[in-house]
């Protein structure tokens, strides 16, 4: 009886912790939304700025909704928000779930959470700064003649939120092999016996994940194929730390 009140006290603590938690992360991002909101306009203007860059003179971007122009920035902004936010929700997961973690597998977490941060910022920029002006530039250059280039802004939101989205979780791939390795679920040894599959899976992938276009497809294909390199490289450290760990934790055990 007393065994079953502390295990249910014990989740209800934990079930107090995470709402908490979850209340932090949803505040943290209205904080910058409320901040950002004042720049929604500008944020705007400055992720349609790879398009414009390439639109035939006179051309420019519509709005066929009504609302389109008062809704689209702020959604962008929202997005924004989260994004900027993105250090602080995985600080708020990492102290949810750190109590709970061994000594090495908080050495292994730590890192990997920052390193998630980076290399989805890291996607979201070559999206902006090299996909987006290579691809725009094929748009606009096989438009038939006497057609005029005027791309509605909630549609084009929704395109580079979907290709920020793709290359961000396809920059993810080495903490993901990382995690397979360290996890058991596979060694390094084996992904290299399978990189030629790999190879043919990254494209595919590329194909799913981002609009029919070779250029994007492409783009997004090669980035993936060295990043599970990278990945393979970083995962044979970290299973080898892991092995060490686990020798000093058994002779301690011993003593």
């Amino acid at each position: 009886m007393t065994s079953d009140a502390s295990t249910g006290a014990s989740l209800f603590d934990h079930l107090l912790e995470l709402r908490s938690r979850l209340l932090a992360i949803v505040l943290s991002i209205l904080l910058i939304f409320v901040s950002l909101a004042y720049f929604a306009q500008d944020i705007y203007q400055y992720l349609a700025q790879p398009l414009l860059d390439v639109m035939p003179d006179g051309s420019n971007m519509i709005a066929t909704d009504v609302a389109s122009p008062f809704f689209a920035p702020f959604k962008l902004t929202l997005v924004v928000s989260i994004f900027a936010a993105m250090p602080y929700i995985l600080y708020q997961v990492w102290s949810f779930i750190a109590p709970g973690l061994y000594q090495n597998e908080k050495r292994l977490v730590a890192p990997l959470l920052f390193g998630s941060s980076l290399l989805f910022y890291g996607g979201i920029a070559f999206a902006y700064f090299v996909v987006f002006p290579l691809a725009f530039a094929f748009f606009s250059s096989v438009a038939p003649e006497g057609v005029t280039i005027a791309t509605d802004i909630s549609s084009y939101l929704d395109f580079v939120l979907k290709l920020f989205f793709a290359f961000g979780a396809a920059f993810e791939i080495p903490i993901a092999i990382i995690l397979m390795c360290w996890t058991g679920f596979t060694t390094p040894a084996k992904l290299r016996e399978k990189r030629p599959y790999v190879i043919v899976g990254v494209f595919v992938l590329g194909m799913l994940l981002t609009p029919p276009d070779i250029i994007s497809q492409t783009l997004l294909a090669i980035p993936m194929w060295l990043l599970f390199e990278v990945g393979v490289i970083f995962a044979s450290f970290y299973t080898k730390n892991s092995d060490e760990d686990e020798q000093q934790d058994e002779q301690t055990n011993d003593v």
